[in-house]
């Protein structure tokens, strides 16, 4: 019997991808500055500040909603020498040619400084990276943006294989994983059960740092749900602070996702907002929790052909939340005990659902579904090698039945590439075409 030694005791600290990046960026020699991008609360002011103090010898670090008073460095002239010269009098630095790595963290509220990053990047003597939430970024005017003076990255809620890492699986694990999925053989048995428990955990927990470090230090998960409860809070919040005249109408909209999500064809219903709702006007409120990289779209296309985006009907779409645990979190019925003990079916397959259009936008996937009269609704599909390819999610132990995959491929022989059904099953390649694949599988596609 082969034993398998899955974990790295050692492993105590959120290891995230983005620190790779960074290191990437670091080494360019034709180096612009940093903007970080992404919803409140996934991890990059912590990414940041670990990297800071681990590559430099120098760090400084400015929060502009913490220190207020650091944005009157930028009220007056934008050149190099007057802002270095205003934030050491305030006290940073110190400011050593070479070796300084600058961060500017919530520079949505100091819209002068995303201005002065270029002259910044110009005078070559320092290092920048900014950061900021996409609420803020997208809803707050800048004079000049710093066109080709800034390279930007987006930064999500953990992803399954950095959940992972954060409870301690050794890489070799992932590896084996990885090697079935490339090549359509099944996971030893043992590693398949241990990753699609972690699964459910991942599902429950979800990736925001603060409720997954919650997770990983209580055994008791009212402890998880505090902290989501926390994080949807400032959501709420947020939106109020934000959406401005739209924030009513936003307010109902991320409310009604989960409730929307339980349905069976899941597609988001303006009419169960209010009677007569439209979707002109609810658009901008729809877009603006897009924008803000709180939910995804994911639209209805007319057609099994490429590109996708010819045939998308924008007023046709599901709504998916950006992180699958805070979604849990806010069904409050009780449906974590149900999902770890197994039982992932529920609210017709919601939380299977979502987990992997998460997972899909944070491997760079648009989302996109196909529905012809209820005769053959399709989850998602994507280019693929050039071709298009088909997802079909399946929480349940009927996943060997698939009858819009199976109309899909007889209506459109050849013109499909890969037919995956993801299930809680083990890595099969059927004889008609169709591969299974473990739903955690969702990171490699």
């Amino acid at each position: 019997m082969t034993r398998y030694n899955l974990h790295n005791r050692g492993a105590n600290m959120l290891r995230r991808k983005i620190t790779k990046q960074l290191t990437e960026w670091k080494t360019n020699a034709n180096k612009v500055a940093l903007l970080i991008k992404g919803a409140r609360q996934v991890g990059k002011t912590t990414s940041v500040r670990e990297f800071g103090k681990t590559h430099y010898d120098n760090y400084i670090e400015i929060n502009f909603e913490q220190s207020p008073l650091a944005r009157r460095a930028f009220d007056g002239n934008l050149d190099a020498r007057t802002i270095i010269l205003n934030l050491s009098a305030m006290g940073y630095g110190p400011f050593v040619e070479g070796k300084t790595l600058v961060f500017f963290d919530e520079i949505q509220s100091c819209p002068n400084a995303r201005t002065a990053i270029k002259f910044l990047v110009e005078d070559g003597r320092f290092e920048y990276i900014e950061s900021g939430s996409l609420l803020g970024i997208n809803y707050k005017d800048v004079s000049s943006y710093p066109v080709g003076f800034e390279e930007q990255l987006q930064m999500y809620p953990l992803d399954f294989e950095e959940f992972l890492w954060a409870k301690g699986i050794i890489q070799d694990v992932i590896e084996i994983a990885r090697y079935s999925y490339k090549s359509i053989s099944p996971v030893p048995a043992f590693i398949h059960e241990r990753l699609m428990g972690l699964y459910r955990e991942y599902s429950v927990a979800g990736g925001m740092p603060g409720a997954v470090n919650a997770f990983l230090a209580h055994d008791d998960f009212s402890q998880t749900l505090r902290a989501q409860n926390i994080i949807l809070g400032s959501y709420r919040d947020d939106i109020a602070k934000y959406a401005d005249k739209e924030k009513d109408k936003a307010k109902a909209v991320f409310d009604a996702i989960p409730e929307q999500l339980n349905k069976k064809n899941k597609r988001f219903m303006l009419a169960s907002l209010e009677k007569g709702a439209s979707n002109r006007k609810y658009v901008q409120s729809t877009m603006w929790l897009s924008e803000a990289g709180i939910a995804y779209h994911c639209y209805n296309v007319s057609a099994l052909e490429l590109p996708l985006s010819f045939s998308e009907k924008r007023n046709l779409y599901k709504l998916y939340l950006f992180d699958t645990g805070l979604l849990c979190a806010m069904t409050m019925d009780g449906i974590q005990n149900a999902v770890l003990s197994g039982d992932i079916r529920i609210n017709e397959g919601a939380v299977a659902e979502n987990a992997v259009a998460a997972e899909l936008v944070k491997r760079g996937i648009p989302l996109y579904y196909y529905d012809e009269k209820s005769r053959m609704e399709l989850d998602f599909l994507f280019k693929d090698n050039g071709r298009l390819s088909i997802i079909e999610v399946k929480s349940g132990s009927d996943y060997r039945r698939h009858a819009a995959l199976d109309n899909a491929c007889a209506d459109n022989p050849g013109n499909v590439n890969r037919k995956i059904v993801l299930c809680k099953g083990n890595v099969e390649a059927a004889h008609d075409g169709i591969t299974y694949l473990p739903l955690y599988m969702a990171m490699f596609i």
